[in-house]
């Protein structure tokens, strides 16, 4: 864990560019614990903040899922018509229905953005870890043979 303190001086001149500073540094942080204390001295008046963090894990940007099949171009199309077959196919064999296994709106997704690895594959919206493990290499080879 880490320590931070801050000091927000009450003189005009300085509160709010003190406030900027530390409200910058809690955006990248994740707060586990504070402390303040209101300070005063002879010839300045202003709160200690002690801040007790850790960093953030860098958040992977997701690919949206809200397509429209009109959206896509002719290749996306034919990808993702490949998609729904393979996840059809699945289902069918596991007897589940069909969203189950995958929704529309995220085989679209897949489509739209092309994965070449499992590691983009993972940023596509619906495929966290469990469903890319489980299905993330039969997506790829679909993706591969179209």
């Amino acid at each position: 864990m880490n320590v931070k303190v801050f000091n927000l001086r009450l003189v005009k001149e300085f509160c709010q560019d003190d406030q900027v500073k530390m409200n910058t540094f809690l955006e990248d942080v994740e707060v586990k614990l504070t402390s303040t204390n209101f300070v005063t001295t002879a010839t300045v008046d202003y709160w200690s903040v002690v801040i007790f963090y850790t960093l953030k894990k860098p958040q992977k940007e997701r690919v949206k899922t809200n397509f429209l099949v009109e959206e896509l171009s002719p290749q996306e199309e034919r990808v993702f018509q490949a998609l729904k077959l393979w996840r059809n196919n699945l289902a069918k064999k596991l007897e589940w229905s069909s969203f189950r296994v995958c929704h529309n709106a995220h085989l679209m997704a897949v489509a739209k953005s092309n994965p070449k690895t499992i590691e983009e594959l993972e940023l596509v919206s619906g495929f966290g870890k469990t469903r890319t493990e489980k299905y993330g290499e039969a997506i790829l080879t679909v993706l591969h043979s179209v």
